[in-house]
């Protein structure tokens, strides 16, 4: 009886380094040591899901194939993400970040808001994001409003552009909520368009140097953790660059820009650790300019 192929995979741990090496060469994502035995399941279950006999045919296809790369690649990321994941950073953002840009924009005309969510896997944190700021924005619709979302994964964004969730995936969202951000479609429910107009969605490697222009608040959780010490760092350095004086930049609970060489002020908010890059121009500095030039 002919042996199935997937039964006689074989895997050595020479293909292995082979297949982390060329995944960190393309992507500048890293899966070190403390994720090997998770990257070794995911490429065994990847060999079984394509019926290949070993790692070294894995290794010829990828090597010739960018869709067979990016296949083995969409199996090696997890996209584990939910609406509203970390409550105590959507409280930040609603109750004291949103109201410090309000302040800050105030006279401006037309008056921004540019908003990045770095890593947005399938779409669950920048609607979060979106709903969020409707709700805590007076008169949001005379606001500018611009939420970018960004992933290296093809097939989590398409997931995401599309804006279809099923009812398990809302159950922990306020029914008005959902009531006046979702629409019931045949698949599930959806995001109203005016949620989702506020949304630009778009593939992006972070460890590549694209212009994105300024943000007032950047998202990035639960993704440095995939580039090497000298990759994150030099992603820290352009996300800090990349935002406005007095921008906030927000980690996942569990991550720390401790003995970071980026000049970010720590800001705890109840039970919340923001980041800030400092230098900005309040209302109340601008009064107080005023009153200054104004007595000479």
């Amino acid at each position: 009886m002919k042996q199935h192929p997937v039964a006689a995979a074989r895997l050595t741990e020479s293909e292995l380094d082979q297949i982390r090496t060329l995944i960190e060469q393309r992507s500048a994502i890293l899966f070190d040591a403390s994720r090997e035995r998770f990257f070794s399941a995911r490429v065994r279950g990847h060999l079984a899901e394509k019926k290949l006999a070993s790692g070294s045919e894995l290794l010829g296809r990828v090597r010739r194939s960018s869709i067979e790369y990016e296949a083995l690649l969409e199996e090696l990321l997890t996209q584990e993400t939910s609406f509203f994941r970390y409550p105590a950073v959507f409280e930040a953002l609603d109750k004291r970040i949103l109201p410090e840009i309000e302040e800050r924009k105030f006279w401006e005309n037309p008056r921004t808001l540019r908003i990045w969510s770095a890593g947005c896997s399938t779409g669950e944190e920048p609607y979060s994001i979106a709903i969020t700021v409707l709700d805590a924005l007076k008169f949001a619709e005379a606001w500018d409003i611009e939420i970018l979302a960004t992933d290296v994964s093809r097939r989590a964004l398409r997931h995401a552009e599309r804006g279809v969730y099923s009812r398990r995936a809302l159950e922990g969202l306020p029914p008005l909520q959902v009531d006046n951000c979702f629409m019931t479609s045949k698949h599930g429910l959806q995001i109203r368009p005016r949620v989702r107009r506020m949304i630009s969605f778009a593939q992006m490697n972070l460890a590549e140097s694209v212009y994105v222009g300024k943000f007032d608040c950047i998202f990035c959780m639960n993704v440095l953790m995939y580039f090497s010490d000298e990759r994150r760092l030099a992603i820290l350095r352009r996300f800090y660059d990349a935002l406005e004086p007095g921008g906030y930049f927000l980690l996942g609970h569990a991550e720390t820009l401790s003995h970071v060489a980026v000049k970010f002020e720590p800001v705890v908010f109840d039970d919340c650790r923001l980041y800030r890059k400092p230098g900005a121009v309040t209302q109340e500095t601008r009064r107080t300019a005023a009153l200054v030039e104004g007595a000479q």
